[in-house]
């Protein structure tokens, strides 16, 4: 049976690193969501949200199936396939190092959002314009560089290539991921920052050019940013 991925069906947001790790593999998926009504569509994932007969139910998407396993939260995910798709390595230690990897990117992630919601997800970007240009100043001094400076260093210690080991893992593509999210929604500042972390600017170039995900980055498959997903474009915020 193919993986049933469940997430929204009009951002890239957290659902994206799934996708990529599985477009990079070439496995065997289902974007249910974005299916027809017919096919799948959004219904089956609202339903799984709210089944309150679930004993171990996701708290939000995405949320992966795999048969009778069902995992939610996009790093746990990540740590299920990448085994299952190669793209993680067979120590245990190499395992975790990565697991760990993901985590530190999902912190950054999150911190990006919180620069167009400061206050909270209940209230419109509009009610809260003076503190997102606060929290964005900051992010955009501090933060970007303080998250890209950490995974340049990694990627020092490690040969330069790839995060861990000498192959591609996981965590190379939700590097990739950040990095492409951070230069839509603050292209300035992260020019500015890539060009003294040179190293993760060429990881997120390898990326791009590896032949699935090109091809992937070209297909409708690959959904546009938007101001609707985590990743938001509002000039005034990029410092």
């Amino acid at each position: 049976m193919p993986y049933e991925l469940h997430y929204w069906p009009m951002i890239q947001g957290r659902g994206e690193f799934v996708r990529l790790a599985l477009e990079e593999a070439g496995a065997d998926y289902v974007d249910v969501a974005r299916q027809d009504n017919d096919a799948g569509g959004i219904e089956p994932m609202l339903d799984r949200l709210a089944d309150p007969h679930d004993p171990r139910p996701p708290f939000a998407p995405p949320f992966l199936r795999d048969g009778a396993v069902m995992i939610g939260q996009t790093a746990a995910i990540l740590l299920y396939l990448g085994p299952r798709l190669g793209l993680v390595g067979d120590r245990e230690a190499d395992r975790i190092w990565t697991h760990q990897l993901q985590l530190t990117i999902a912190d950054a992630v999150d911190e990006a959002h919180d620069t167009h919601h400061p206050l909270g997800v209940s209230l419109y970007y509009a009610d809260q314009k003076p503190e997102a240009l606060r929290r964005a100043q900051g992010f955009c001094a501090e933060r970007i560089p303080k998250f890209l400076g950490y995974f340049e260093r990694v990627l020092e210690g490690n040969g330069g290539e790839h995060l861990v080991g000498a192959t591609l893992s996981y965590a190379d593509l939700s590097l990739f991921q950040l990095v492409a999210g951070l230069r839509y929604a603050f292209p300035k500042a992260t020019a500015a920052v890539l060009r003294d972390t040179p190293r993760v600017a060429r990881l997120h170039e390898a990326v791009a050019q590896r032949p699935r995900i090109a091809a992937y980055l070209g297909s409708e498959r690959r959904i546009p940013f938007n101001e609707d997903g985590i990743f938001r474009r509002y000039p005034e915020l990029d410092g």
